[in-house]
């Protein structure tokens, strides 16, 4: 009787996904060492050649891990993993500071009741009346009732005590100067 021995290559298409190739080298291999007790013959499935100049040339897939050289996922992507969020997120920083910047999507800005007391100081300069100057006092009071009212209702958006308070001892000190020169203004025109 005579015995003859073949060779037998499990041949992979170059275009087929290293992957999976690895996966299906690592699978036999593993196969084959469970096999071997039951059946002799596995013993037969062995490691191709790895050389360059080799009959049949090794898939990427399973050179990898003929050669030991098989990664991990996060080998693989662990770099995309990480990397990933940090440029998007700086692209979503540089987006956000320029959506700022240009001011794109805010609303009009109205005007705060600090801007309402500051633009009442230039009337007070140019007010040529008492009755102005009763008129601005009676708006300087209604914007304090109303930040007051906000601040005590609990709202966060009032402005502080404190800074009306200043503002308003401003505006006080001006309606004071502003009386005092219309005072004097008959004083002067009588004198001539």
């Amino acid at each position: 009787m005579t015995t003859l021995r073949t060779n037998l290559y499990l041949v992979a298409g170059k275009a087929l996904g290293a992957d999976l190739v690895t996966t299906l080298t690592q699978t036999i291999m593993s196969v084959r060492r469970d096999l071997m007790h039951e059946d002799p013959i596995f013993a037969q499935i062995t490691a191709p050649s790895t050389d360059q100049d080799a009959f049949l040339p090794l898939h990427r897939g399973a050179a990898a891990v003929y050669n030991s050289t098989t990664q991990s996922f996060m080998d693989e992507y662990g770099n995309w993993i990480y990397l990933t969020p940090m440029v998007l997120g700086g692209i979503a920083t540089v987006l956000a500071a320029g959506w700022k910047f240009l001011g794109i999507g805010n609303p009009a800005t109205s005007e705060g009741p600090l801007d309402s007391l500051y633009a009442l100081g230039r009337r007070i300069r140019k007010a040529d009346s008492e009755t102005e100057l009763l008129d601005i006092e009676e708006e300087i009071d209604d914007i304090l009732k109303a930040q007051r009212a906000k601040s005590a209702s609990g709202d966060e958006t009032a402005v502080d005590e404190g800074t009306l308070n200043v503002a308003a001892h401003r505006l006080e000190g001006l309606i004071h100067d502003r009386r005092t020169m219309l005072a004097k203004r008959p004083a002067v025109a009588s004198a001539a």
